[in-house]
């Protein structure tokens, strides 16, 4: 029985500068649900997760815009309420893809849960940028009612709420999904589960309770796979491989690696903090903790990177 953790990127449902129609974002999942019901029809049963920065963004913006009439919710419902949607987006999208690679499985969403530590230095210092922009007699109106971080975009002239951003620590629901992925022969279920990263809440007092932040989406499922005690993690991203000196005239593409070799480039700083380095990161903790293999590479390459033919390949 092959399985595996698959992260797919923002890039998967929203291409950059594409308006956030339905339209846009199930064109493109159409796309990529056609390489990963290749991959299932193949023989691999997966744990799906995906990113959500567009779609909570939108959530936020309009939240934002009917404050005056409406509540708004607070982030970790956004978060929820995200997680919902694309779920339903992947399901459909999926299901249609492996009907019609001649697959029956039923494609289950899995509304997750991501633990977080309260004492984490990130809640501290708040620097994840989320929601749409505002002016600073609006920021003022926000701080006094909403008690909200903000910090100055230079580029694009206004200000964003900030938010921490802390390192996942669990998920809450893994054993329902290991149950879901390792289900034996002729397994009837692909899973999605910790979209966007999880749904942030710390335990307190034998409770979950949820808190105004932003988890990785890369370092949560790399979380997930280790507690669900998978093997194998796919990170799914714009370009086929991870490079050594990427913004350079000569970039040089990382194909089988181990994870001290990535750790030493990691720590050279040869990875994009925004972009690689959580990639990388993610990774490394997967194989620190139990993992075998991490693959990172582009969608279009994910049948070719799972034979050895591109992709980075790292193992331990």
């Amino acid at each position: 029985m092959k399985t595996a953790v698959v992260a797919i990127g923002g890039n998967a449902i929203l291409k950059a500068g594409e308006e956030a129609s339905f339209a846009n974002q199930m064109r493109n999942l159409q796309s990529t649900c056609a390489h990963l019901a290749r991959m299932i029809r193949s023989g691999y049963d997966i744990v799906l997760t995906h990113g959500n920065g567009p779609q909570v963004g939108n959530i936020l913006i309009q939240n934002d815009l009917a404050r005056k009439k409406l509540p708004s919710m607070p982030l970790d419902v956004c978060v929820a309420e995200s997680q919902g949607q694309l779920g339903y987006m992947i399901q459909q999208a999926l299901t249609e893809a492996l009907i019609k690679e001649g697959v029956r499985k039923v494609v289950t969403c899995v509304l997750t849960r991501v633990i977080v530590d309260p004492d984490d230095p990130a809640f501290e210092q708040p620097t994840k940028p989320v929601g749409p922009f505002y002016d600073g007699e609006e920021v003022a109106e926000l701080k006094s009612t909403h008690n909200w971080d903000f910090a100055i975009d230079e580029k694009r002239g206004g200000y964003r709420r900030v938010v921490p951003s802390p390192r996942p620590i669990g998920i809450v629901e893994f054993s329902g999904i290991r149950r879901l992925v390792f289900g034996g022969e002729n397994q009837a279920e692909v899973v999605i589960a910790s979209g966007g990263g999880g749904i942030p809440v710390v335990e307190r007092g034998g409770f979950y309770t949820g808190v105004e932040a932003v988890v990785d989406k890369d370092l949560a499922a790399a979380v997930l796979a280790v507690k669900v005690q998978e093997k194998l993690f796919v990170m799914l991203t714009d370009v086929d491989n991870a490079f050594l000196d990427y913004h350079s005239k000569n970039p040089r593409p990382l194909g089988r690696t181990t994870a001290a070799e990535m750790r030493e480039h990691l720590e050279r700083g040869q990875f994009g903090a925004g972009s690689m380095a959580p990639k990388v990161e993610a990774a490394l903790y997967f194989l620190a903790n139990g993992g075998e293999r991490a693959i990172i590479t582009s969608t279009e390459k994910i049948d070719q990177a799972l034979e050895g033919r591109a992709g980075t390949l790292i193992v331990r």
